[in-house]
């Protein structure tokens, strides 16, 4: 099958499952102008092949080990191409279709829903978007992954892309966060990983009995905290088990003795 369009429209496909991405490459095989450039088994190579490849497209499983699909968009950020989600499951299509992907996919793949989806494709493309998502779409996802929580489903893991490497923190693992104008440095007992974000976002994300805010710039995870030194009536300095120093503001103080 053809449709009306002069580009080839290059593509990945990514899924845990080998003959899941098997008979999608061969239902793909019907249209001329589709090409597959890439496989990938997990989300990280997905996110590597996004990078190094740059498709147009891509056919996209949600429910994989480590990174799901849309923790692929999240660390994609401005450089998310379209998107059509091919999974098993219908309870994350109003999810899909707020993150802007093109459509969404059940399987097994119809394949008369297979062309609707191909369309849909071709009618983004002929409406002169730019290539991909633009980065206001990408800044809206990051948006919707960071507002507050109404289910108590606080983060367990954050996302830090750092150029073609994808490391995946248990929050558990965070020592503090420190705000850098739109980055946070997310400090490990080891390490530190710069992430495009806000502080106020991911705190809204993040359990508040375990992460206080002891200073407008300092997210600190309680569980490293080992005391709290006076150095002047109205400064306060809280010293890590580690031995690490963090200012804390007279709010901030306040914040933690209502936990401590």
């Amino acid at each position: 099958m053809a449709y009306q369009t002069e580009q080839v429209i290059t593509a990945i496909i990514v899924d845990d499952e080998a003959h899941a991405r098997q008979s999608l490459r061969m239902a793909l095989g019907d249209y001329e102008q589709i090409e597959i450039i890439a496989e990938c088994e997990n989300g990280l190579q997905a996110v590597k092949a996004v990078h190094e490849l740059k498709p147009m497209l891509i056919f996209l499983d949600i429910q994989m080990p480590k990174l799901d699909g849309f923790d692929v968009l999240e660390l994609l950020a401005e450089k998310i191409p379209y998107v059509v989600f091919v999974t098993a499951y219908d309870d994350y299509a109003l999810q899909a279709f707020e993150a802007n992907a093109v459509d969404y996919v059940l399987k097994p793949i119809d394949p008369e829903r297979l062309d609707k989806s191909v369309q849909r494709v071709v009618q983004r493309l002929s409406e002169n978007h730019s290539r991909g998502m633009t980065a206001e779409l990408g800044e809206q996802l990051r948006e919707r992954r960071n507002e507050p929580n109404m289910d108590n489903a606080f983060l367990q893991r954050i996302l830090v892309r750092e150029k073609s490497d994808v490391h995946v923190l248990p929050v558990d693992s965070v020592c503090y966060i420190e705000s850098a104008d739109d980055y946070v440095a997310i400090q490990t007992e080891t390490q530190t990983h710069i992430k495009l974000d806000r502080l106020n976002k991911l705190e809204q994300r993040l359990d508040p009995n375990q992460f206080c805010r002891i200073h407008r710039s300092i997210l600190l995870n309680i569980n490293y905290l080992a005391k709290i030194e006076t150095e002047t009536k109205d400064t306060k300095i809280a010293i890590l088990k580690d031995g690490r120093q963090l200012a804390i503001s007279r709010s901030g103080y306040a914040s933690l003795r209502k936990l401590l």
